[in-house]
């Protein structure tokens, strides 16, 4: 298959969208590609080729509330990292994919960390991007104010709100076409809005900071970290022991060094 397909499932009461490249009955393990906000699966539209190439299936889903899956009521979903994690599960396992290796980047991304975290039987390997991962982590103002009151609520309806994050995290200008898929969700309800003013409400980084601070030196599969050095946001503290830096990259270091990460993810899921 050289193709990305789009596709969804409806687990529960939510549908999920989600973004899959297959590659045979003999692939290897599936990799699961997690996106940050306010991006959506889209965000990996160069790993997914790269990993396809070297037959491993890839799927890469919209986080409810974002991109094309659900975007349901605060009454029916928390948006915070339990219902996250649970909902992850759910949606994993209605896929029956059987043991995973584990891409994410991004602020949301880290929920994957503590999916991982709770869950390491189900994880073969896990890749971090640019992810809050200690307690020094805190929202940028950009994206702080989503989740404030009346001006959060006002500040998530707007479309360009994606052009000002994308580019503003990544440093670098994003093509037009591009930032036109990234804006369709916001374009066609303003439910997607409400959802991410939810999800900064209850994203809990303090909470969840100490979670993976505490969780992530104890984990046992594989890790990796790959870490756009230029970060505006977010800073790597200490040494991991598998981490390869980024130096002229910074919080998206998918949109515009896949060239560069793909031969490290790739090295690093090969490994016996």
């Amino acid at each position: 298959m050289d193709k990305i397909l789009e596709k969804s499932l409806k687990v529960d009461s939510f549908d999920w969208f989600y973004r899959e490249m297959e590659t045979g009955e003999n692939s290897n393990n599936t990799v699961v590609l997690l996106h940050g906000l306010p991006s959506h699966s889209y965000t990996w539209r160069h790993i997914m080729p790269a990993l396809a190439k070297y037959n491993y299936r890839s799927i890469a889903p919209d986080w409810l509330g974002s991109g094309s899956s659900s975007k349901p009521s605060t009454r029916e979903f928390a948006y915070t990292p339990s219902a996250y994690i649970a909902a992850l599960d759910n949606f994993l396992s209605a896929l029956d994919l059987g043991k995973i290796s584990l891409v994410l980047q991004g602020f949301l991304g880290s929920v994957g960390i503590q999916y991982a975290l709770k869950y390491p039987e189900k994880i073969a390997r896990l890749v971090i991007l640019n992810t809050p991962i200690n307690k020094s982590a805190k929202l940028p103002w950009t994206m702080k104010q989503w989740g404030l009151p009346l001006v959060g609520e006002m500040s998530t309806q707007d479309p360009l709100l994606v052009d000002r994050t994308l580019e503003g995290g990544s440093g670098f200008v994003i093509s037009d076409q591009d930032l036109a898929i990234y804006r369709q969700p916001f374009l066609k309800t303003s439910a997607v809005g409400r959802s991410l003013n939810a999800i900064i409400r209850n994203l809990k980084l303090t909470e969840s900071m100490a979670e993976i601070e505490t969780g992530l030196p104890k984990f046992e599969p594989p890790l990796q970290i790959i870490w756009g050095d230029g970060d505006p946001w977010l800073s790597l503290e200490g040494n991991p022991p598998d981490l390869i830096n980024l130096p002229e990259a910074k919080h998206y270091p998918q949109e515009h060094w896949h060239k560069e990460i793909a031969p490290h993810l790739l090295n690093f899921l090969g490994r016996r």
